[in-house]
């Protein structure tokens, strides 16, 4: 079981993990261990979370969201395979509450009457610098 927040918990049968061999340093160790970690949360299929956090769960994954909708995370930071399984529920965790808060909606604003009015007054300004500018020619 991971706990989410105080209303939501993951159960085990939704993870699931495997572990692999690491890259980067460790000595002998390196490729005889396995210590990295790849967890996997079928998200999709999970009765906990609601249709929109799924949703804003698969756009804050990006790339770690599969096909079938799971999601997959791997680590490989240290050279303890605990350490790191710990590290990769703490990553799920902080996603899924990530993921629980809605984003505040937009309310669209328009410009002032006074900012419209100083835009064009600037603009009439600008066109008759630019006017100036013009050939000069001799009348004489």
């Amino acid at each position: 079981m991971l706990n989410i927040n105080e209303t939501i918990t993951i159960a085990d049968w939704e993870l699931t993990e495997s572990f692999i061999r690491a890259s980067g340093p460790g000595g002998q160790n390196v490729n005889k261990v396995a210590t990295a970690v790849e967890l996997r949360f079928e998200a999709e299929r999970s009765p906990n979370l609601a249709g929109p956090v799924k949703t804003r769960l698969k756009r804050l994954a990006g790339r770690r969201w599969t096909q079938d909708g799971a999601l997959i995370l791997q680590v490989d930071e240290t050279r303890s395979q605990a350490r790191n399984r710990e590290i990769a529920r703490e990553r799920l965790a902080e996603l899924i509450r990530k993921a629980l808060v809605a984003p505040k909606r937009r309310i669209p604003t328009k410009p002032t009457l006074g900012s419209q009015r100083r835009r064009l007054a600037a603009k009439a300004n600008r066109s008759q610098i630019k006017a100036g500018r013009g050939t000069i020619t001799d009348t004489d």
